[in-house]
């Protein structure tokens, strides 16, 4: 087992020193090499503070220095105990890790910066953020070592090399659009322009020359025709009932980079649930609330993604049924966190960190550790049932509950009559047109039930902003199918209105019979 000594000055940093301990303590590998030492674990002891980390310097095995905005209380020579302990590292042979917390040295003590400047000349030390970005990066370096060392033959996966791949198999405007977001979101130390082998450099995405298989997963071309990616895949899947059956209004596979999948799953989820259309008087806008929180939603599908094994042959699967959203990754919890856990506060421990940190760059990830605790506050927000989290057969599984229904809504044959009828009235095949459709659809027709509408009170009840879209996509099939119909002509009169036809009628009819949302 390998001693690790953190050098800080103490106040400034206790969090960060936490973190990195807890890191190597829960991470399956680093705990089987490492044990970190921390100043403030210890008893009392009758001995001077500096003459016990000088001691700990010389009966450690690796040197991390963790160098911030505060140079520390000096002795009679003018010293810090922190310059003391990098000193003695170096006279001792220790290898040492050097991380400057902060993207610039604005507001560094004149004595930190020359510190910073001092052991730049010896070693190479690296600039960190915030607390993903300094795990992160101990963690590549403590991989390193043991590689380096003989102690490890194999990366770990998404550490090590991705079987055929080139940086010529990285897309930079894909790296360009993440040093963009970074930046902005986060004040990533490195900005738009910044050469990719750079980019990869500083994220520990090389595993010598080579991408590693987090590299191909976070900018690839097109990571899925690399051999061991080809299941980084999701598969989504709309079902109408609550179980696993036919028909399935919509199948999709989707392909592409970490941050790609995320995306697309979201969408899928997001544009079949049903969603609350507020007044103007809320706002400037019409709120347009989900049935289930959107950051909920998101939080799952990034959990899945940044967790997940990808040497496994199975994909991430998103079901949404009539009253749940499930999301299934490979892989499992680590064994120290139990399912309780993840109920109340717990450390974060990414199965990939180097996946990780990226998305956290990108503000996909808010905060470490805190995944399910946000989705569980915002389901409680919405007035939803608790989440579920499992383990199923090799799988992790996150339940999203959607808002109870009534039992007249487990009549499938109802509902797909309802759907079947308002696709062929807006020229759609039967899988494109979901329930979030004919909700809006409902109430703009439940709109121009009563007076004559314009077309904008209209495009508002539906909840919709883009004109064209709304008018290519539902007020002219609808008036075609004569589901409504203009009272002035010609169609572009400036005073058009709409009302309700009694075929349109008859339709909202059957659709009320079903519980509105």
């Amino acid at each position: 087992m390998q001693r690790i000594f953190i050098s800080s000055v103490q106040k400034e940093l206790a969090a960060e020193r936490r973190a990195l301990k807890d890191f190597v303590r829960n991470d399956a590998l680093l705990r089987q090499h490492f044990e970190v030492f921390l100043f403030e674990d210890l008893p009392a002891k009758d001995q001077r503070t500096d003459a016990v980390y000088l001691h700990e310097v010389d009966h450690c095995d690796l040197y991390v220095g963790l160098f911030g905005r505060e140079y520390g209380h000096t002795g009679t020579n003018g010293v810090s105990p922190t310059e003391h302990e990098f000193d003695r590292a170096a006279i001792r042979g220790k290898e040492r890790f050097i991380y400057v917390m902060g993207s610039t040295d604005e507001g560094r003590d004149p004595r930190m910066a020359a510190l910073v400047r001092k052991a730049g000349e010896q070693l190479v030390r690296k600039r960190v953020a915030s607390t993903p970005e300094l795990t992160t990066a101990l963690y590549a370096s403590l991989i390193d070592h043991l590689q380096r060392s003989g102690i490890i033959r194999h990366l770990p996966y998404d550490a090590s090399a991705c079987h055929g791949a080139t940086l010529d198999d990285l897309d930079p405007e894909k790296v360009e659009r993440f040093l963009r977001i970074a930046q902005r979101e986060r004040n990533f130390v490195l900005g738009p322009g910044t050469p990719v082998r750079d980019v990869l450099t500083h994220l520990n995405l090389l595993d010598g020359q080579r991408p590693s298989h987090a590299a191909v997963l976070l900018f690839g071309k097109a990571p899925q025709r690399h051999i061991g990616l080809i299941s980084s895949e999701v598969k989504c899947v709309h079902f109408f009932g609550t179980e696993v059956a036919k028909p399935m209004p919509d199948y999709k596979i989707f392909k592409g980079t970490v941050l790609e999948l995320v995306d697309q799953a979201l969408h899928f989820v997001m544009d079949k649930l049903a969603h609350a259309v507020g007044t103007r008087s809320e706002s400037v806008a019409a709120p347009i609330t989900p049935e289930i929180p959107r950051l909920a939603v998101a939080e799952a599908i990034v959990n899945a993604a940044v967790h997940r094994d990808y040497a496994s042959h199975a994909s991430v699967q998103v079901m949404l049924f009539a009253d749940r959203l499930e999301v299934w990754n490979p892989g499992a919890y680590p064994p120290e966190i139990s399912l309780d856990d993840l109920r109340r506060p717990h450390p974060s421990i990414p199965r990939n960190p180097l996946i990780a940190e990226p998305m956290f760059l990108a503000r996909y990830i808010e905060k470490v550790g805190t995944g399910t605790l946000d989705m569980i506050a915002r389901a409680k927000e919405a007035g939803l049932a608790p989440p579920e989290f499992r383990q199923s057969a090799g799988q992790v599984v996150q339940v999203l509950w959607r808002p109870a229904m009534q039992d007249n809504m487990q009549d499938d044959d109802l509902r797909i009559s309802i759907l079947q009828e308002l696709a062929g009235a807006l020229g759609k095949p039967t899988m494109q047109v979901t329930m979030q459709a004919a909700v809006q659809v409902a109430r703009m027709l439940q709109l121009a039930s009563g007076t004559e509408q314009s077309r904008d009170a209209l495009q508002e009840a539906m909840g919709l902003a883009d004109r064209e879209h709304f008018r290519k996509q539902y007020l002219v099939p609808l008036v075609q199918t004569g589901w409504l119909v203009r009272t002035l002509n010609p169609p572009n009169h400036p005073q058009q209105r709409y009302k309700l036809t009694e075929q349109g009628r008859k339709w909202l009819v059957q659709y009320h019979t079903l519980p509105q949302p």
